[in-house]
This record gives structure tokens, sequence and C-alpha cells, in this order.
């Protein structure tokens, strides 16, 4: 979420800093799990076809110009079938890649590289789609206003898909319900109004910054009277979200969310807000187009 403590983002652009590697353990539950699904009791086509000593290199390959994340993800998926399976690259998460570059030559027992090619490929897919959509958006962007990622994810692998937004140049929001207030409309009637759900916000959690949606800039004036840390401007326009700002300046920062489009963001970014939440960043973002191509290795 934007407020991590008095309005400072949690998360940064690859710009900003060296993107923080995930750890194994956020990652490795999810490849067993992927691997049990997808193998069951056994590769059947593989174990039957392929003689168990041919060894392979199988080449990654960009068919469609990306940027890339879930590398480290990727080989996790072979070496847990066979540690011994060795990764070639001179490339990480972050970089960017055209249309038939090679991305990484993976070798090791041909057998392994057939029945981890699909899972390998779905996780990197999946995550380099969601790579490249940020950095398409933090382009347009252009440093003016920071791109926020939601809650929008794929259950499950939220931990993976906001990492690859921090690889693609975006902000994460926060990581869950858990992490920092975000009040919304729905709360705001069933506490009775704004200033009472702020009020028991800042009772309940202290340690928290609050951060509260506005419909109206009457709402926003409410909210600024209540004291939030962050204002969710929802649906409002140009012309209304600059007025929101100018009224919060030295006393909120300001977040636009609903309806953003990449070719509304230049027009967005105008307005002098703080962040703009995109949830089409992880829940719509296309799947980068990788081969993998297998060759026995002499």
């Amino acid at each position: 979420m934007p407020p991590a403590g008095k309005g400072t983002p949690a998360g940064g652009a690859r710009e900003a800093a060296p993107i923080e590697p995930l750890p194994e353990s956020a990652y490795l539950p999810i490849v067993r799990r992927a691997l049990d699904e997808d193998i069951g009791p056994g590769d059947v086509t593989t174990m039957a076809v392929v003689p168990a000593h041919v060894r392979g290199e199988g080449s990654l390959l960009a068919k469609s110009p990306l940027v890339l994340a879930g590398l480290p993800i990727a080989l996790a998926v072979f070496r847990t079938l066979d540690e011994t399976i060795e990764l070639q690259s001179a490339h990480g998460d972050g970089d960017a890649f055209e249309p038939g570059a090679v991305i990484a030559r993976i070798r090791g027992r041909a057998r392994v590289l057939l029945t981890g090619e699909r899972v390998a490929l779905n996780f990197l897919q999946r995550l380099s789609g969601i790579a490249t959509l940020t950095r398409r958006f933090a382009g347009a962007a252009a440093g003016r206003i920071a791109i926020l990622d939601t809650r929008k994810t794929t259950p499950t692998l939220r931990t993976l898909e906001k990492y690859a937004v921090r690889v693609g140049g975006g902000l994460n929001h926060r990581r869950g319900l858990f992490d920092a207030f975000l009040i919304k409309d729905n709360h705001i009637r069933l506490a009775g109004g704004v200033a009472e759900a702020v009020a028991r916000a800042r009772a309940a959690r202290p340690d928290l910054a609050v951060e509260i949606e506005a419909q109206s800039l009457a709402q926003v004036d409410e909210a600024l009277a209540a004291g939030v840390d962050v204002l969710l401007v929802d649906n409002l326009s140009p012309g209304e979200v600059r007025e929101a700002v100018s009224r919060s300046r030295g006393r909120a920062r300001v977040e636009i969310s609903g309806g953003v489009t990449l070719d509304r963001i230049e027009a967005l970014a105008s307005t002098g807000a703080d962040f703009v939440s995109v949830g089409a960043l992880t829940h719509s973002a296309p799947a980068a187009d990788i081969s993998f191509e297998i060759e026995i290795d002499e």
C-alpha cells in the first residue's frame, strides 16, 4: 500500500533501487504443488519415448517483446526434478528482450527438461507478462506518478505477481488485508460515516497508516478533516482529481483508481496525484510469448 508508515511507498521501481530477489521459501512450495498437479504419478509420454541416458539443451526464446520476470522460479522447476540441471544465461529478471533473443539455456537430462517444460513456462510467461505490462505503464508515467498494483491477483500467487510488478518498475500496494487500512465505501456505510470509520481505525491500530476511498469532493473534505494519510479518489474526473490534490497538499497523499488504462496515464500524471493503482497489471496482463526448444546435448 502507498503508506508504509506516514505515506512512504512500500516498494520501489527498478530505477530507484535494485529489485530484491524472492527468497526460495516464497516460491518452492508453489513450484512443488504445480509439478505435482502436472506430473501426477508420472510423465507417461516422456518416460515411454525418451531414453533415460539422453541429455539435452533447452533454449528459452523470446517470441514477443518482453521484460523478463521469474527466471529463478523457472530454474527451480527443473532443479526440483533434478538438482544437477545447469543454467547458462547472462540475463536476469528486469532485462528486456526482443523477439528471437535467447533468454537462457538450460542443460541436463532430456527427460527432466521435457517434464518440467510446461510448468516452467507457465510461471515465466505469466510473470514476464505482468512485468512487461507494468514497464509500459511506468514508461507512460515517466516518473510523474507512481504505478501501484492491487489485490486483484491470482489466488495463492500474489507474492509472485507482486514481485513481477516490482520487476517491471511498479510499486506494491498493501500485501493483504493485514498490513494497512483501506477504508472503502462499504466500510464507510457500515461504520456510519467517514469520521467514525477513521476514528475506529486509528483507535484499533494507531501504528498503521489510514487510506480512505473518496468518491466525491465532499468526501475528500470529510476524509481530510478526519486526518487520513492517503486519499483514494475513485472514478473522479481529472479536474476533480486536481482539486482533490489542491485541497490535500501538506495533509494527505492522493491515489487515483477506477477505469485506469494505459492511454489515460499521461493525463492522470498531470493531475499532481502521487499514485495511480492499476488492477489490470495482475488481472489482465497477457502472458509473454516464450518458447523452450530442446536439442540433444552431444
